[in-house]
């Protein structure tokens, strides 16, 4: 099994984080208690950026719904600091990939026998069997809008690889906790969808189509989601077949990563950027592959990325950095994804807590709202404050019960 990322930590070192922990991050419980009532009262439903094209107004006419209209809505309401989308009719939505994400953090709670968890893992199971889009026989998901990319519209509730890829995770998850077949069920049949669907291999290139089945660019962070979640289902279905495919998606998308440690998003002109959630998707992929095979093929460009990560995407202030060569936007999906990812690997890590509750500190200082949710984004001199439940709740609620079970699971010394 790869080490990944992990320093040696002396005693000294654990006693150490042991303490500082608890400072660095206050009230943290309080926080996740509120933002969990705020998403329960709202039924685990909202807005989402990319929402736009759920208007009412432009379902009721057509002859607005070609693709420069949808493009400009998409980015008029995603941009906009005032949220105009009761005006423009959108509703909210369930989005199964939220749904997922919360699966996961309630799975968290639960092992640290937190109140609600258990039923919550319950209820977000049947919600994820229900609203699942299902091709053929398998379970898929899809995002619960039609977005349009510069090229391609994709339907709503059109299966996709990264929507499946969270809500199967989600199901292994509690899997894992739960011992239940019917979750290892469902998320088997996802595995089989995007090992059999979404699969492609052109001479030595080999991924996953995303965002649509028939897609052929490489986008990394759909790779390894990709790779990752088929060598996690089959280290428990025995189904060592389907790290084959993975394995060569892996290699393909690691041969991509830069000499510095970064990977742009993806290999189409268009998609030359380095950004925080998507490094961090990599790495964590990466660390599961490495896990589930087992190997060590991949150790040293986690740990490669995972420097680039710490030393590009963080200010001293504790800011999560959208761009590794610019701090704004900040963007409450990288805050979330940095606790995530700092959390994640070495959390006893003395230099990583710190760097995780200053980041921490400044969200709740500077995005959090005493109602019980999180803002959108900080631009300069101008914080957009919609309320978004995938992109932002669902993420900083996982995020918030990584830290908190890690914490707990921290040996206590005195």
């Amino acid at each position: 099994m790869t080490s990944v990322v992990a320093c040696p930590v002396s005693e000294a070192g654990k006693d150490a984080f042991s303490k500082s922990s608890l400072a660095e991050f206050p009230e943290i419980e309080k926080a996740l208690a509120k933002l969990t009532a705020y998403c329960q009262a709202n039924h685990w439903s909202g807005y989402d950026p990319y929402d736009a094209l759920n208007s009412r107004w432009l379902q009721a006419l057509p002859v607005l719904d070609c693709r420069p209209v949808r493009l400009v809505l998409t980015q008029l309401l995603k941009r906009s600091p005032v949220n105009l989308r009761a005006m423009l009719r959108v509703p909210p939505s369930e989005n199964p990939k939220a749904l997922g994400l919360f699966l996961s953090a309630f799975v968290k709670l639960a092992s640290q026998n937190w109140p609600g968890a258990r039923e919550n893992v319950e209820y977000l199971v049947e919600r994820l069997a229900k609203l699942s889009a299902k091709d053929g026989d398998d379970y898929c998901w899809g995002y619960s809008f039609a977005w349009q990319t510069r090229t391609v519209l994709v339907p709503r509730n059109s299966p996709n690889l990264v929507c499946t890829v969270f809500a199967a995770n989600a199901l292994l998850d509690a899997y894992e906790f739960t011992g239940s077949a019917r979750c290892l069920q469902m998320a088997a049949s996802a595995t089989r969808y995007v090992h059999d669907e979404l699969y492609w291999e052109e001479g030595n290139v080999a991924g996953f189509g995303y965002p649509t089945p028939t897609t052929r660019t490489q986008v990394h962070n759909a790779n390894l989601l990709g790779a990752a979640l088929l060598c996690r289902t089959a280290r428990h279905t025995g189904q060592t077949s389907l790290q084959d495919r993975a394995l060569k998606v892996a290699r393909h998308s690691v041969s991509k990563q830069k000499p510095d440690g970064s990977w742009l998003y993806g290999e189409a002109t268009s998609q030359g950027w380095v950004d925080n959630f998507h490094t961090g998707f990599n790495l964590s992929a990466l660390r599961t592959i490495g896990e589930c095979v087992p190997t060590d093929e991949f150790e040293t460009a986690i740990r490669r990325g995972f420097e680039f990560y710490r030393s590009n995407f963080f200010t001293p202030e504790g800011v999560a950095r959208y761009f590794h060569n610019q701090t704004h936007p900040i963007d409450i999906h990288c805050v979330a994804q940095s606790l995530l990812t700092l959390t994640e690997f070495d959390p006893l890590n003395e230099e990583r807590a710190q760097m995780a509750g200053a980041v921490y500190r400044w969200a709740m200082k500077n995005m959090w709202n005493d109602a019980g949710f999180f803002y959108y984004r900080k631009l300069r001199g101008l914080t957009i404050r919609t309320s978004y439940m995938r992109w932002s709740q669902a993420w900083m609620l996982l995020a918030l019960a990584a830290v908190v079970k890690s914490r707990r699971e921290t040996p206590a010394r005195t």
